[in-house]
C-alpha cells in the first residue's frame, strides 16, 4: 500500500530541489548579465580611464596599494594577491585600520586603487584625504563617478549599475563579480605590459601543483652517465644489457654525430624477439624518429606529450644531440600530475 504521507513528501523535496535549480540558475543569469554590461562598457566610456590606470600603475616605482571594507574589502584583498602573483608589487590596507596608522604603509612612490561600489564608504575618507595631501595617485573602483570618492580620485574606474543576484538587491552579488572581472583584467593587462612571461610566473609560484607545473625539463631530467645511449651498429645484445641497467625502459640510439636517430622500448623488444634477436643491431631495432623535447619545455607539457603517445620515458635533446632523459615517474614525483 502507497503511503500517502510519503508520496507528497517527495513531492515536497522535488519541489524544493527544483526550485533550488531555479534560484541557482536565476542567480548566474544575472551575474553573466552583470559582466556583459561590463565588456560592454569596456567599449565604450570604461575604456579610456582603463588604459589611464594601467598606464599610471606601469609608471610608478613603489607599489598599489588596495583598499576596501565589506565585501570590496575582500575583492580588493583578491586584487592585491593577484597583482603580486603576476608581477605587479601590490598590498591590502584595510581602510579603518588605514585610520589607524596604516597609512605609513603608503609612500609616494605608490598609487592607491579605492573600491567602493556607492562611492561613500566613510572609512575610506582618511586614505582618501592621506593621498590628496601627500600627492599619491588615486583610482578609483566604484559605479558612480560622481561621489565622494569618484571625484576625488585621479582616475575613475566607473562600473556599469547591475541587478543584484539577491532578490532584496541588497547582499552584494553581481556587484562583487564585477568588481572582481574588473580587478583580474587590470591584473592580466598589467601583466601583458611588462611583457610577464610563464617562467617569470614560476618565480612566484615555487610551491604546488602550478610550481610543479612551470619546472622545466632541465629541472627534473637525467643527464650525463644516467643517459641509456647506444650507437647504431652496437649489438643487441650489448644493448639490452645497458637498457636493464639504467633502468628507464628505454635505449636511446644515436649516429656517428651523436644524434638521437632512434629509441628502443620495451615494445620493441616483444615486437622483434627471435631467434637470432640478440646478433642483430639496435638500429635494426629501434624505432625511427622517437619523440624527444627541448630541455626548456614546461613538465605540463611534457606530461601531456608522455600521455598522448603512451610513452613513460622521453629523451631531451639539444641540436637533436641527447643531453637528458625524463621517465613518467620523475613527473609524478614534482607532482606535475
Amino acid at each position: 500500500m502507497v503511503d500517502p504521507f510519503a508520496v507528497e513528501q517527495r513531492e515536497y523535496e522535488m519541489t524544493r530541489e527544483f526550485q533550488s535549480l531555479v534560484s541557482a540558475e536565476r542567480t548566474l543569469e544575472t551575474e553573466v548579465a552583470g559582466l556583459s554590461a561590463l565588456r560592454a562598457a569596456l567599449k565604450d566610456g570604461l575604456s579610456g580611464p582603463f588604459v589611464q590606470a594601467v598606464e599610471l600603475i606601469s609608471k610608478i616605482t613603489g607599489r598599489v596599494i588596495i583598499s576596501g571594507i565589506g565585501k570590496s574589502g575582500h575583492i580588493g584583498t583578491k586584487l592585491a594577491a593577484t597583482l603580486a602573483s603576476t608581477g605587479t608589487p601590490a598590498n591590502f590596507v584595510h581602510a579603518s585600520e588605514a585610520n589607524h596608522g596604516d597609512l605609513g604603509m603608503i609612500t609616494e612612490e605608490d598609487v592607491v586603487i579605492a573600491l567602493s561600489w556607492s562611492g561613500e564608504t566613510q572609512e575610506l575618507a582618511g586614505i582618501v584625504a592621506y593621498t590628496r595631501r601627500f600627492k599619491v595617485p588615486l583610482i578609483a573602483i566604484t559605479s558612480r563617478a560622481d561621489s565622494t570618492l569618484g571625484k576625488a580620485s585621479d582616475v575613475v574606474l566607473k562600473l556599469p549599475n547591475v541587478t543584484e543576484a539577491c532578490p532584496h538587491g541588497l547582499a552584494p552579488t553581481t556587484s562583487a563579480i564585477v568588481q572582481l572581472a574588473i580587478g583580474d583584467a587590470l591584473a592580466i593587462a598589467l601583466l601583458e605590459s611588462r611583457g610577464f612571461t610563464a617562467q617569470d610566473f614560476r618565480t612566484f609560484h615555487p610551491g604546488g601543483r602550478l610550481g610543479a607545473s612551470l619546472k622545466t625539463a632541465k629541472d627534473i631530467m637525467h643527464s650525463g652517465t644516467s643517459l641509456p645511449l647506444a650507437h647504431a651498429n652496437t649489438p643487441m645484445r650489448d644493448g639490452l644489457v645497458l637498457m636493464t641497467q639504467k633502468g628507464f625502459g628505454a635505449l636511446g640510439v644515436t649516429d656517428e654525430l651523436n644524434r638521437l636517430i632512434g629509441v628502443i622500448t620495451d615494445g620493441d623488444l616483444r615486437r622483434h624477439i627471435s631467434t637470432n634477436f640478440l646478433e642483430m643491431t639496435v638500429g635494426e631495432i629501434m624505432t625511427k624518429d622517437p619523440k624527444a623535447v627541448s630541455e626548456d619545455m614546461f613538465s605540463a607539457a611534457i606530461l601531456e606529450l608522455v600521455n598522448a603517445t603512451q610513452i613513460t620515458s622521453v629523451f631531451v635533446v639539444e641540436d637533436n644531440r641527447p643531453i637528458g632523459i625524463i621517465h613518467l615517474h620523475d613527473l609524478l614525483r614534482i607532482g606535475a600530475a
